[in-house]
Parts: C-alpha cells; sequence; structure tokens
C-alpha cells in the first residue's frame, strides 16, 4: 500500500508546469518547503509573450480569466487559461495550473494545483497538491495544521510515516472527487480516481480507485 503514497502513483507529471519540483521525490509532501522558492525560478523561466508579470513575483498567463476582485498575493504563477473568480483569494507560493478554477472566496495558500482541477466554491486548500482534475465540492477544506501544533504523520492501515512537516494539509491524487463540505485532516492522502462523499472527516490515506462512503465504509470502485 505505500507504494500508492508515491508521486509516480498519485500523478502524472505531464499535466502541470511544476513537474520539476518532483524531480528526485519520492512523497509529495516532500515539495511542500519547496514550493516559494519554486515559483520564483520558475517564473523568470516565463515567456514575456504569454504571461504578464503583473507585480514583482506574480505571472499571470495572458489567456487566463481574473475576476477584478480576485486578490494576488506572490510568489504565484497562474498559467494558461486558468480562471480565479469573484473573491478568489490567493495568499502566495501557489501554482494555478491550465484550465484549473479558483472560485467564489476561496483561500490558495503554498499549494499546487495541476491542470484541470477545480475549487470552485468556498474552499480553503493550504499546503496540499491537487492532481490532474481533482475536484472539491462547494465548502470541502483541508485542514494543514494539528490542534496541538505537532508534527503532521501521514497514516496508512499499517504505517505511521513520519513528515517532518508541522503544515501538511491534503495530497489529492488525479481525478479524485471530495464530496461537498468535507473536511481533509491533516497528512489525508487520496489515491487517484477515488471518490469522498459529501460531509465527511478523511483522515490517513485512502487507497486508489475507492469510494470513500464514511471512515467505516471504504469500498473499491466496480
Amino acid at each position: 500500500m505505500r507504494e500508492q503514497l508515491q508521486i509516480t502513483r498519485l500523478f502524472d507529471l505531464s499535466n502541470t508546469i511544476a513537474a520539476e519540483i518532483f524531480a528526485g521525490k519520492s512523497y509529495p509532501w516532500e515539495i511542500l518547503p519547496l514550493i516559494g522558492d519554486y515559483v520564483l525560478q520558475l517564473g523568470n523561466t516565463l515567456s514575456e509573450e504569454e504571461y504578464e508579470r503583473v507585480q514583482p513575483d506574480v505571472w499571470i498567463a495572458r489567456d487566463a480569466k481574473i475576476a477584478p476582485s480576485a486578490s494576488i498575493t506572490g510568489p504565484c504563477i497562474i498559467d494558461h487559461e486558468a480562471e480565479l473568480r469573484h473573491c478568489a483569494f490567493i495568499r502566495g507560493k501557489v501554482i494555478v495550473g491550465k484550465k484549473a478554477v479558483v472560485g467564489n472566496s476561496v483561500e490558495l495558500k503554498n499549494a499546487i494545483l495541476f491542470d484541470g482541477a477545480a475549487v470552485p466554491h468556498f474552499n480553503y486548500v493550504g499546503d496540499s497538491v491537487l492532481g490532474f482534475r481533482a475536484h472539491m465540492g462547494a465548502g470541502a477544506v483541508t485542514s494543514n495544521v494539528k490542534s496541538d501544533k505537532s508534527l503532521v504523520c501521514v497514516r496508512t492501515d499499517d504505517r505511521r510515516i513520519e513528515t517532518g512537516l508541522r503544515k501538511f494539509g491534503a495530497m489529492l491524487g488525479d481525478f479524485v472527487e471530495v464530496g461537498c463540505n468535507s473536511v481533509l485532516c491533516p497528512g489525508c492522502v487520496i489515491g487517484r480516481d477515488t471518490t469522498v462523499y459529501p460531509s465527511n472527516l478523511v483522515r490517513g490515506f485512502v487507497p486508489e480507485h475507492h469510494i470513500f462512503k464514511n471512515p467505516k465504509c471504504v469500498i473499491e470502485k466496480k
């Protein structure tokens, strides 16, 4: 089961401008402390014909759609055809992928959204990675700090993996669907093509190609 936590099982890296940050890493949370510096490094290589540098550390693709009410703090890259809707709040250290959607009153901080990822309604995504076409329903949020402020670990059925991180939200594999009003606890990892039903509290690791109906009912997709 531990191999399902690895980058190569969770994500197709051809679907992000940020593929290089994952090079040489085994687990996706290893990149969380690196996002800010990586955004600055990558941004300085982007074509001026394709991306407008609207602030010293904010690059926005010229075909992206940005609502006038959106708030963007760098370092940040908004990729081609991405959409930031009314009152989207980018707090810095963020990459929003191609055709990704950041919706009404959504807050992002230290996060990478792969191409086509969608957080369209009242979501908080902090210290997290959302894979290709991953989707969080209205009101679904990541919780990125434990209540006792201790270091986050990733729990599977039979293992406890120490991350050394105090802030770690969630890793959502490609095509993950998270239902409305669900809370993803610190260190949550959801395997690709898995669906979480609405109004759930999700802890630890959920395997790929499963349906999380509730913590006591997680079944494999047929």
